[in-house]
């Protein structure tokens, strides 16, 4: 479907831990479906090239990240997300997440606000994931969510990686599917080597997933592929001390925060290999410095798994707000993407 002109579309910029987050307010076409599913295959199918408009440039970045709120489907949800990125669709996102609850509050998405926390429903691609957000009547503040059950698919996975030699993964979901490994594998630094190349090691293990490994999800479906992958300071034993990740994700994307559904699915990890208990909460570090919080809450069954349900605890804040437009005759301005 072509862009409809006169064309202008209205956002509002935020951001958590240094992750930015593009909320759609208007300007795109209606989405049909019945379901988020059927929304979300609608806009791949017929309305991609706003997205291609919204996140690459010279209105967006390589690493911008969107969402779009549409109507649910599940009646105990406030409301429901379509979440974008450089490639395309996620599964999940908990930055995302975390910021839309501030949002949802001062735009009155929430049914029943109370104080001194508000419980938001929000159902995501994924599936349903609880949020609070604290709120004193006037401004809200930190939020923390409650993951869609998180569970091990694969622990001790040994690739050969291009370039790298043999390494050793774990395959963890926590809303989408990721490879955990620590950044020493590849002879580098989570915090001293450079961006680029931790971003290169960590996109040659997705890439050799993504051909090689079959997953399956006993209970969602669209979630089964290779997300992104996780890289770690191998700081993994219970500690009060910070614990540095960056998670690569979709097509090479950096997350400037600790990634919300990459911190439940770290945290998860650590359970099921006894580094951790219920209710002991570790902080994790992204590559902007900002921290996330997180712990396992309760054990549950997804399927044929062992599973959990983790709690992430940060911080989304506003940062503005825009209104973007296209010349029917700009080609260069739907949107391109430059490394």
């Amino acid at each position: 479907m072509p862009f409809q002109f006169p064309l202008k579309i209205s956002t509002t910029e935020m951001h958590t831990g240094g992750q930015p987050i593009r909320v759609v307010e208007n300007g795109i076409p209606e989405l049909q479906g019945a379901t988020l599913l059927e929304k979300i295959s609608f806009m791949k199918n017929n309305l991609d090239e706003y997205r291609k408009l919204l996140m690459g440039e010279p209105r967006g970045h390589y690493e911008m990240f969107g969402a779009i709120i549409v109507s649910p489907d599940i009646e105990s949800c406030d409301f429901a997300c379509i979440f974008i990125h450089n490639e395309g669709y996620a599964t999940m996102c908990g930055d995302a997440v975390i910021s839309l609850m501030r949002y949802a509050m001062k735009k009155g998405l929430v049914k029943n606000v109370t104080l001194p926390e508000t419980r938001v429903n929000i159902q995501c691609p994924c599936g349903p994931v609880t949020a609070y957000v604290t709120y004193d009547g006037q401004s809200t503040g930190a939020v923390r969510f409650q993951s869609v059950p998180c569970f091990v698919f694969q622990t001790d996975l040994t690739l050969e990686v291009p370039s790298y030699g043999q390494i050793t993964v774990d395959i963890v979901y926590g809303g989408a599917f990721y490879a955990i490994v620590s950044a020493g594998q590849y002879c580098l630094d989570i915090r001293e080597s450079k961006v680029s190349d931790l971003r290169a090691a960590a996109d040659a293990t997705t890439d050799i997933l993504r051909k090689q490994l079959e997953l399956s999800h006993p209970e969602t479906e669209g979630v089964s592929f290779v997300y992104g992958t996780i890289l770690t300071d191998g700081n993994d034993d219970y500690s009060e001390e910070i614990t540095d990740t960056m998670c690569v994700y979709a097509e090479k994307q950096v997350d400037r925060s600790p990634c919300g559904s990459g911190t439940s699915s770290r945290i998860a990890l650590q359970y099921f290999k006894n580094k951790v208990k219920v209710n002991q909460s570790r902080t994790f570090r992204g590559p902007s410095g900002d921290v996330f919080t997180a712990k396992v809450v309760k054990e549950v069954n997804c399927g044929k798994y062992r599973a959990v349900v983790t709690e992430v605890k940060g911080h989304g804040y506003f940062c503005g707000n825009s209104t973007f437009t296209l010349e029917e005759n700009d080609v260069t301005g739907r949107g391109f993407l430059l490394q």
